[in-house]
């Protein structure tokens, strides 16, 4: 094994340590949301792709991946309606519901008292 780079448990180079800034990018592992928004952020404004690729030591279409999924992402935040409207509109139909009972609560109490003042009231019949 002469010659290559010995990979970490962690999978790069570095062994599990997080990359400072004027460290070299490693060539595999994982990389942070931040750091593949800065990538993507870097080929938006016109880097050129296959060079930021060697730069950072990933794949042209793992680039483009990202990128894709980013903008597809921004996209959605840009949508008219929010993604919670219909727990918003369950909420709103469930103050109704509270306002219509407690309502219909004060209707019956007020119904009841009525009957007690005239017991006939409700036995008469209606015109």
């Amino acid at each position: 094994m002469t010659g290559t780079k010995k990979q970490h448990a962690t999978g790069s180079p570095q062994g599990g340590r997080r990359p400072t800034e004027g460290d070299p990018a490693p060539e595999r592992g994982r990389y942070s949301s931040r750091r593949k928004m800065e990538a993507v952020l870097r080929v938006l404004r016109g880097e050129d792709l296959d060079s930021l690729s060697r730069e950072l030591g990933v794949t042209a279409a793992t680039l483009s991946e990202w990128r894709d999924d980013f903008l597809a992402a921004g996209q959605a935040g840009l949508k008219l309606k929010p993604a919670d409207e219909p727990e918003d509109r369950t909420r709103e139909l469930k103050t109704l519901i509270g306002e219509l009972t407690i309502d219909n609560e004060c209707l019956k109490a007020l119904l009841r008292k009525h009957e007690e003042r005239d017991p006939l009231a409700s036995r008469r019949s209606k015109p």
